[in-house]
């Protein structure tokens, strides 16, 4: 994204991988006002309409964090698009027709309608508790689907793309999928469920794919934003180079699907009922002009469905394309994917990957903070519930929480509990820096969720907090209000106030929850988004000077140590290295309140205490000894001064010898010391050899362990001389 590129960013927040980068021709026109340098504070007067799907899940098994986490960005970027004042409309469903359906069913020893309606009632049951809420959940199942998919096999087949004949492959039926030699492990095993694919032969109905081969190689050619990220979309274009054949899209040796029409020996192929449940989901209603969708959200493993199948599908029947088909990578538990299949998921987890389970003990809106923040959209990344802890003590608990609660004591106990004024005669060149760099936050955030990169849009948010939290230390309000210059403090105390109501709205999007009662203690009411009004925070002022304030308990509490433990054994995570640490930052009982809703007058945090000073390094040697024999030439261990161990050695030196450092804070100080002053020693002498490392072995590949050091407590000023290179 050329923003990103033309901008330097802060060094401790660096731009995301190129290879990473969506192509700006993913936005629509405000995305593209952002990338160009215009005014962010204009949009189009006409409503936008954004449609995102997810797939729909296969209800082979429960629901496990990686539906969660598909479906919680969907949410969050309908509710972002809503909240700028666009239609918005989020579609997702179960997908529950096919072979492997009907084997489950019979092994639960009931009828396959009966085992797809209580497993996608779970899945229906999931997201209120999570905080995601579709506009429309579509079963395959449905009626409307079914004469939908029906309606357009017809389409496809009037337009000659579908012919009879017998088929004899290989066919995973966990993958409803066909696989070729190429693809398969060892053992004719998936390369995604590492189970044993069937052979299979019988009479089908084909589709003309291969038909599709040049006009889906253009498609990739012409709109490289149809698959994202470019990695993707590079497997895809290599895979249709590579030949296309004609795809059998019936079955005759189950029942469980879609009959084909006008041939009730067949069923319809599972995907291609599944893929038209986009399309059949709006058809016929109000919505209908929300086709084509704008962002299909897919995993990496039905890419190849999504991005060769279904726009071959649409170009037959003579429908639009969608505009993205954005695949984002696996949550990885215990380094292997988080699965329903059994023994997909590692043995060893760190904690359970069911989402009801995590959201009850850690609340929904922390799950869905870290679902969105820890993983770059488009890759793979580790799941963990320690991780989740972490991440939310850290960047919302110590930096938007208590940003908040460290503000509103000044209010209740100086300003009668209402928002101070902050005029502009009474601003300061502190204030109108923090503004500039709030506002050009404020459009980086904006600009990161068009383009899905959620992980940097909320990096970019806490980093507003961050800068807020600065602000606060550096104009040290507590000061300000032992001097009782009070319009200087309200200056202060407004401007810290409006930047929390500035991360709230930002935040909306993926804590929603959290974000109203951020708004509540602020005296604002709950976000309303409404189309053709953009409530981004791209004004500043918005929070109102005399708004009362309503101070309450912490939005993102501080666990101790003790609840933590606790969380973390209610989730299955019993290794003990696993606890996380609190980071939480010391403040003297002066600047911290006693209760959160308490009004006290803070005062300075409390220096951390310094090392004690180093001593001054010794001179460096001006005499050589005699080069020592070694098998190369250009080798010169050192002396024996930094081998040999005398009996009059410190009392460390048993330690040293045992690996171990001193005990003492002081002692391990001058542990540290010594030592790192005996490598850089070594390699700063005049006389040492060039191409010898710090290790003292060189560049010709003599061994490391040719050179000991002896490690010293003290300083190596006391030392009775300097040590001499080999």
């Amino acid at each position: 994204m050329r923003y990103y590129q033309r901008r330097r960013p802060r060094r401790e927040l660096p731009p995301l991988p190129r290879s990473f980068i969506p192509s700006p021709t993913v936005c629509h026109r405000r995305a593209l006002t952002f990338t160009a340098g215009g005014d962010p504070t204009k949009i189009a007067t006409m409503t936008q309409r954004f449609y995102v799907t997810t797939p729909i899940y296969y209800v082979n098994g429960s629901p496990h964090i990686g539906h969660a986490y598909t479906s919680v960005v969907a949410d969050a970027l309908t509710r972002y698009h809503r909240m700028r004042g666009e239609r918005a409309r989020f579609l997702t469903g179960t997908d529950e027709h096919g072979q492997k359906i009907e084997r489950e069913a019979v092994k639960a020893g009931v009828s396959p309608q009966a085992f797809v309606d209580d497993v996608s009632g779970r899945f229906r049951d999931l997201w209120p508790k999570l905080g995601v809420q579709p506009d429309d959940f579509i079963r395959t199942t449905d009626a409307r689907h079914v004469e939908g998919v029906q309606k357009w096999w017809r389409k496809v087949r009037d337009a000659g793309d579908l012919y009879k004949g017998t088929y004899k492959g290989l066919y995973c039926v966990a993958c409803e999928g066909y696989k070729t030699e190429k693809e398969l492990l060892p053992g004719s095993l998936c390369p995604i469920h590492e189970r044993p694919v069937e052979t299979l032969e019988e009479e089908t109905w084909f589709f003309r794919l291969s038909r599709y081969q040049d006009r889906l190689l253009k498609l990739y050619e012409e709109h490289p934003e149809f698959v994202l990220p470019e990695t993707r979309r590079n497997e895809i274009v290599s895979f249709v180079q590579g030949g296309l054949d004609d795809l059998s899209v019936s079955r005759s040796n189950f029942t469980w699907g879609i009959p084909v029409p006008d041939d009730p020996g067949h069923v319809i192929y599972v995907w291609f009922d599944a893929l038209f449940n986009y399309l059949t989901a709006v058809e016929g209603t109000a919505e209908a002009d929300f086709w084509p969708p704008q962002i299909q959200l897919v995993a990496k493993d039905i890419v190849r469905f999504h991005a060769v199948y279904w726009p071959a599908f649409l170009m037959s029947a003579g429908v639009s394309l969608p505009t993205t088909i954005w695949t984002h990578g696996y949550l990885l538990s215990g380094g292997r994917k988080t699965s329903k299949t059994p023994g997909l998921t590692a043995v060893k987890t760190p904690g359970t990957t069911d989402p009801v389970r995590i959201a009850d003990v850690l609340g929904a809106d922390v799950l869905r903070f870290y679902l969105l923040r820890e993983v770059g959209f488009g890759q793979d990344g580790e799941f963990s519930i320690p991780g989740i802890i972490n991440r939310a003590r850290a960047e919302l608990g110590e930096t938007v929480g208590n940003l908040l609660h460290r503000a509103l004591p000044f209010v209740g106990k100086y300003f009668e509990g209402k928002v101070p004024a902050a005029k502009d005669e009474d601003l300061s060149d502190i204030e109108r820096t923090l503004r500039a760099r709030v506002a050009t936050l404020v459009t980086e955030v904006a600009a990161a969720w068009d383009v899905l990169a959620m992980h940097r849009a909320l990096e970019l948010t806490i980093e507003t907090a961050r800068t807020a939290n600065r602000y606060f230390d550096e104009t040290a309000p507590w000061k300000l209000a032992k001097t009782e210059d009070r319009t200087r403090l309200g200056v202060v105390i407004a401007h810290v106030l409006e930047i929390v109501r500035t991360v709230a709205v930002m935040l909306w999007p993926v804590t929603p929850t959290k974000s109203d009662e951020l708004r509540h203690q602020l005296g604002l009411d709950p976000l309303s988004p409404r189309e053709d009004t953009d409530l981004w925070p791209l004004s500043w002022g918005a929070l109102a000077a005399h708004t009362e304030v309503r101070p309450g308990q912490p939005v993102f509490p501080k666990y101790d140590p003790a609840t933590e433990a606790a969380m973390l054994l209610a989730l299955d995570v019993r290794d003990a290295e696993a606890t996380p640490k609190s980071t939480a930052k010391t403040m003297s009982t002066e600047e911290k309140p006693a209760t959160e809703t308490a009004a006290v007058t803070p005062a300075a945090p409390r220096p951390r205490p310094r090392p004690p000073p180093r001593s001054p390094r010794p001179p460096s040697p001006t005499t050589t000894s005699p080069r020592s024999t070694c098998a190369s030439a250009r080798c010169s261990p050192p002396s024996a001064s930094l081998a040999r161990t005398s009996s009059s050695s410190s009392p460390s030196t048993s330690v040293r010898r045992a690996g171990r450092a001193p005990s003492s804070p002081a002692s391990r100080w001058r542990f540290r010391w010594s030592r790192s002053w005996s490598a850089s020693r070594w390699w700063s002498s005049p006389t040492s050899p060039r191409g010898t490392s710090a290790r003292g072995s060189s560049r010709t590949g003599c061994s490391s362990r040719r050179v000991r050091r002896t490690r010293s407590r003290s300083p190596p000023s006391a030392r009775s001389t300097p040590p001499e290179p080999g």
